[in-house]
């Protein structure tokens, strides 16, 4: 979902940004950053780069076959339409 690293990082960014006569609880204010920002990605509903190429892959080769499909209907249509057409003898 999301990368470990990235949170840690994120939460050392944040307690970074303590002012300095409050870096005695930094340590522990990045702990708690990185709880809160782990506990709300958690809530959101993401999916990981991975999952998310391969949905794209799949979504693509779905819209190519529809483009393939429609245009087998279009053709049988309008061989359809010529055969109505054509002057019966």
């Amino acid at each position: 979902m999301f990368d470990p690293k990235s949170l840690d990082d994120i939460a050392k960014t944040l307690s970074d940004a303590i002012p300095p006569g409050l870096h005695g609880i930094k340590e522990d204010m990045e702990k708690n950053f990185h709880a809160i920002l782990q506990s709300t990605l958690s809530k959101l509903d993401l999916v990981s780069r991975e999952e998310f190429e391969v949905q794209k892959a799949v979504l693509s080769k779905t819209r190519e076959k529809l483009e393939e499909l429609e245009k087998q209907i279009a053709d049988m249509e309008q061989t359809e339409s010529e055969e109505t057409q054509a002057p019966v003898e």
